[in-house]
């Protein structure tokens, strides 16, 4: 009792093991199936960020592009990139990746840019570079390793040009740790929680174009390792940016000194906070220093702007002023610039973009003895405080040729031109982005202006206040529709953003080579539109809502695809259809409409002529098959019908013998009348001997009564008349058949209305039924099937052949 229970078991167990090895197959299959992004567009980049992918997707093997940043990739295993040798871009940053097996990358031979950025990446292999020696820009920011590594990571990438690495991990650089690094053009590092660097670790790379170190820590907590870090980078052609950083006292400024001394001269601080004592000090430190560009972005100012001590200092080498972004703690205290004249007589360009700057007195630009460049962009200037900064009539700021208001309060356009009109050497205005929306009918500009930037504001109409010296106008973003103005030496127009239905016509600008009219209301342009353009040869017309007509897709293929005289430098994807409905949507290049809709005319004529053929064809077909004549007597046969039935209402009850008015209707060619009149007539109807009953015969000419339709007459003979006597000869069968009247009784007699017996058949000469005409093809029948009566030539036997006649034309009287 207990084996069969055991075997019992162990079955169940196997067929559960089966089971589950089955459903652990199907399961591993199934996590072995990787996803794909078919995300690729025809330049082969594939963008399959922001995907949710957790394993690297399988992509096309031809990609030259892969973006996979912000997934959720953890890992990349050995073969996740296998077959891509012609990828030249992979970005993987903000994926949490953690893990990358050190062949990973072995297969990627062109690969020119690398992005691990924003990963988990605690540590550095340097396998995973070992074959990328086509790599010129890796990207390894903001990963949590704490060192580069050993053996040095970069060995292999003897054609990098870009690197950038580091980040809030980031503890030592140590000598040899960017071994193989010989020349940059950008490196970054990113070290503001540095604690150990080893002088000279950066020294070594040579030619070394732009720099930006992060150090935020080194200039709190040890400033000599900040100094290190800035003396291996100077170089008086390099630029040197220091990222945030604060300056806060005399021992926070001591790291520029290796600067100093290694006498740079661009500097840029960014994102950095700065008190009076610093910028003293600051001052003082790079006092015979030739710098020619200092540049502060997001700069915090603590003081008060008491810097009048470093007056004894030489800066008369900075040449620009770049300050960005700057936000004064205390502005109510803060003080005038009119004790910086040491610094501000002698840079010729000056920037002060979003400071919320509401006036720059007069006396300050007095100060600015040297400046061609001021920008003022993006702050709180009004038209009277321009005024003043411009220093109204008076004399100042002798050598200007550009100026930069963008971005302001400014509401009157009359007042900017007539401030501007002293200015002998200004080319270049740029007053864009602000409340202008009335444009006076003149105003005054200096001869010398060339490029003037309205954009961004609320014009409707255009006027002769623009200055016909002007070879760069832009009045993008306003509410333009038309431009009549003549500029004879203008090159360049933008109009992008207003509402034009159509170009504006080249006559206006016979010098122009540039237009762009993006994102406009235009509907469509062609070449006749463009002819008034002597030199126009960069069109931008994209982004407007085109009707794809077919001369506007074909002009807009043919530029794209052949590039004629004039150039359409915005790209393919600039250019789609609004209408109509059914290609709304579509690249007008990808467009293919009918030869119907493009060449209507062409298409009209060819189908006419076609069609006239065809029906020329059809009715010569129709002539030689005799449809014709079918018709004409079905059509004949109808109407008989009913003026029969007609007649047939209106008759009294009467015995149909009574009707009976003939003998016999005789149906014969007019070729054969001697015949008929000459022989049969006097025959039946006026017999030599009294044995034989005179017959009465109905003819055509002579029984029909004039003035009534023939077939009329046709259908009362044959009614009238007991038997119809048919006259068959070559004449019948070569003439017109007996008249078409005449026709119709044959296809009245053999359609039905009349049985066999009805119908005599008199052959005057032999006549086979082949040589019948197949229309009468009961006729035909009738000779094949009926006896008929032949004419004989001999005269002695003519008394049988009337005799035979009459017996037929009696019928059952005889």
């Amino acid at each position: 009792m207990r084996r069969p229970t055991s075997c019992s078991s162990a079955l169940s167990f196997i067929l559960v093991l089966l089971f589950l090895s089955e459903s652990w197959g199907q399961r591993l299959n199934t996590d072995n199936k990787k996803p794909s992004c078919d995300h690729c567009n025809q330049q082969l980049f594939c963008n399959c960020s922001h995907s949710g992918f957790t394993s690297v997707p399988t992509v096309t093997g031809s990609a030259l592009s892969l973006d996979l940043s912000f997934n959720k990739i953890t890992a990349v295993t050995n073969d996740d990139l296998t077959g891509h040798m012609q990828l030249k871009v992979l970005d993987l940053h903000g994926n949490g990746l953690a893990e990358i097996h050190p062949s990973a990358f072995d297969s990627l031979w062109s690969l020119e840019q690398l992005d691990l950025s924003y990963n988990q990446l605690t540590m550095l292999n340097h396998k995973w570079f070992s074959k990328l020696e086509a790599l010129q820009q890796l990207n390894l920011l903001n990963n949590p390793y704490s060192y580069l590594g050993s053996p040095p990571v970069f060995g292999a990438l003897v054609r990098l040009r870009k690197l950038a690495l580091g980040g809030p991990s980031l503890k030592e650089l140590r000598r040899g740790d960017l071994s193989g690094v010989t020349q940059l053009e950008e490196l970054t590092v990113h070290a503001n929680n540095l604690t150990s660097y080893d002088a000279g670790t950066l020294a070594h790379i040579w030619p070394l174009g732009h720099v930006t170190l992060s150090l935020h820590g080194p200039f709190l907590t040890n400033v000599t390792l900040a100094g290190s870090m800035i003396d291996d980078v100077s170089y008086p052609e390099t630029p040197i940016i220091l990222k945030d950083i604060n300056l806060n006292g005399v021992q926070s400024v001591q790291p520029f000194s290796k600067a100093a001394k290694r006498r740079i001269r661009y500097l840029t601080l960014h994102n950095v906070s700065v008190s009076d004592e610093a910028i003293v000090d600051f001052l003082v430190v790079l006092d015979g220093v030739p710098l020619t560009k200092l540049t502060i972005e997001d700069v915090t100012l603590m003081g008060e702007g008491w810097w009048g001590k470093a007056s004894q200092t030489d800066h008369r080498s900075i040449d620009e002023f770049y300050i960005r972004n700057l936000v004064i703690l205390d502005v109510y205290k803060f003080t005038s610039l009119l004790q910086l004249g040491f610094l501000l007589e002698y840079p010729r360009r000056v920037s002060v973009i979003n400071a919320k700057v509401f006036v720059m007195p007069c006396l300050t630009s007095h100060l600015l003895k040297n400046l061609q460049y001021l920008d003022l962009s993006d702050n709180l200037l009004t038209d009277l405080t321009l005024e003043e900064t411009l220093c109204g009539t008076t004399q100042t700021l002798k050598d200007i040729r550009v100026l930069n208001f963008s971005g302001n309060a400014l509401k009157s356009l009359s007042t900017v031109s007539r401030l501007v009109t002293k200015f002998s050497k200004l080319t270049h205005l740029d007053i864009s982005r602000t409340g202008y929306s009335f444009m006076p009918s003149s105003c005054p500009w200096p001869s010398t202006l060339r490029f003037l930037n309205i954009s961004g504001a609320k014009f409707t109409a255009i006027t002769p206040c623009l200055p016909q010296t002007l070879e760069v106008l832009d009045l993008s973003n306003n509410n333009l529709k038309d431009f009549t103005l003549l500029l004879p030496v203008l090159r360049e127009l933008y109009l992008s953003g207003n509402k034009f239905l159509r170009l504006p016509s080249g006559l206006s600008f016979p010098n122009l080579q540039t237009l762009t009219i993006q994102s406009n209301t235009l509907n469509m342009f062609g070449k006749t539109d463009l002819q008034s353009y002597q030199r126009l040869d960069n069109l931008q017309a994209g982004q407007n809502k085109f009707v794809c007509s077919c001369d506007f897709v074909s002009f807009v293929q043919l530029e794209l695809r052949e590039g004629g005289g004039i150039q359409l430098t915005d790209g393919v994807d600039s250019y789609i259809c609004d209408y109509p409905f059914y290609l709304h949507g579509q690249p007008v290049d990808q467009v293919r409409l009918s030869v119907v809709m493009c060449h209507q005319v062409l298409f009209v004529s060819v189908s006419c002529g076609l069609a006239l053929f065809v029906a020329t064809l059809l009715s010569v077909v129709l002539w030689r098959i005799h449809a014709f004549w079918y018709l004409k007597m079905i059509w004949a046969w109808l109407k008989t019908k009913r003026n029969s039935r007609q007649r047939q209402q209106r008759r009294d009850k009467a015995d149909t013998e009574a009707l009976i008015s003939f003998d016999a209707f005789v149906s014969y060619s007019e070729r054969d009348a001697g015949w008929v009149e000459n022989f049969l007539v006097p025959e039946l109807e006026e017999p030599r001997s009294t044995s034989h009953r005179p017959l009465t015969l109905c003819l055509h000419k002579r029984d029909f009564l004039p003035g009534q339709w023939i077939v009329d007459n046709i259908m009362n003979a044959i009614e009238r008349s007991r038997r119809t006597v048919f006259i068959l000869s070559e004449n019948f069968v070569q003439s017109d058949w007996c008249r078409y009247e005449l026709d119709f009784s044959h296809f009245w007699l053999f359609d039905g209305q009349a049985t066999g017996e009805a119908a005599i058949l008199i052959l005057l000469e032999p006549l086979s039924k082949d040589d019948v005409p197949k229309r009468f093809y009961k006729l035909r029948k009738l000779m094949s099937s009926t006896t008929y009566l032949e004419w004989p030539q001999e005269e002695e036997k003519r008394e049988e052949f009337w005799r035979s006649l009459r017996n037929a034309l009696r019928g059952n009287d005889n």
